[in-house]
């Protein structure tokens, strides 16, 4: 068995900011990260062994404990932050950028009087910090729930987190059954993703099957996986390297490996170092059932020990 990363992979920009600001706080005890700072159980634990107190996505109404209330990297609705001001609480925003971005569209979109589409999924952290400043919206999630609005202004957005492929079947629909209106679009899927989901494709043209590393909660994780069912290549999600069961991968010669964005680099390379113990372990049992010209027994080592 042969493993080939994908060149796109792995824990963004804004991921690492949110995680650096955290190393920099001194006093963990005293601040509350409202919600998940990112969709991924290794990071979660972490943060909890070092001492932050948090509060789950469903909770974050509840007034926090702590003097300091840390805003996470999906960020929240401005209604919140004033919310959260209003109570004295020290706000540590560690916000994505792009997310701000989608955050901003969607609010010029409100103020030149256009109903927001937000192409999302529904109950997202990250879509709820947007549709809570707006007064006229609709979240989309795919085609089936799109429908003729009753504006005739229309404006559509996107999670960051959205495959390309499946927003433009949605803004297609939606100009099909809005063909009226005046429809403004601002494309705000982020470009890691972007580059993740095509670095996706395009393994998926080179392997048998791919292992997804990420939080089962991570929309862009499972995004990707859902991107290798619909072209026909076998996906196995996991959070960690344990996960990996070496009896999913029977008959598979060439395997890809990817991960979201929420995804710790030690997580990765625990899963690839794993499968490239299956991968030897493999082909040691093909040797000993069928033993090889010497020659490629060696060229076999030399490539276990490169990797």
């Amino acid at each position: 068995m042969r493993i080939i990363r994908a060149e796109e992979m792995g824990m963004c920009f804004g991921v690492r900011d949110a995680l650096q600001i955290t190393d920099q706080i001194i006093e963990p005890s005293q601040v509350t990260i409202h919600g998940e700072l990112v969709h991924n159980p290794r990071v979660i634990h972490q943060l909890d062994a070092a001492g932050f107190v948090q509060s789950s996505e469903t909770e974050r109404a509840a007034v926090p404990e702590t003097p300091a209330v840390l805003i996470t990297a999906h960020g929240v609705s401005d209604r919140e932050r004033r919310r959260l001001n209003s109570i004295g609480k020290q706000l540590i925003d560690t916000t994505c950028p792009l997310v701000r971005r989608a955050h901003d569209a969607a609010m010029q979109l409100a103020a030149e009087g256009r109903h927001v589409v937000l192409v999302g999924k529904p109950g997202h952290v990250e879509v709820q910090g947007i549709v809570e400043d707006l007064e006229s919206y609709h979240v989309v999630p795919d085609i089936k729930t799109v429908k003729k609005y009753e504006s005739e202004f229309l404006g559509i957005v996107c999670q960051t987190t959205m495959p390309s492929c499946l927003l433009e079947e949605i803004r297609e629909e939606i100009t099909t059954q809005n063909h009226e209106a005046d429809i403004k679009f601002v494309d705000t899927v982020c470009h890691p993703t972007k580059r993740r989901q095509t670095a996706m494709l395009d393994l998926v043209k080179r392997v048998d099957a791919v292992v997804v590393v990420g939080g089962r909660n991570s929309n862009n994780t499972r995004r990707l996986a859902e991107l290798c069912h619909q072209h026909g290549v076998p996906a196995l999600h996991v959070t960690c390297a344990e996960e990996v069961n070496e009896q999913w991968f029977a008959g598979f010669d060439v395997v890809g490996l990817t991960a979201g964005t929420s995804t710790l680099d030690s997580t990765i390379d625990a899963v690839q170092e794993r499968l490239e113990k299956l991968a030897c372990s493999d082909m040691a049992a093909n040797c000993s059932a069928h033993p090889p010209m010497p020659v490629v027994g060696q060229q076999f080592q030399s490539e276990c020990s490169e990797n």
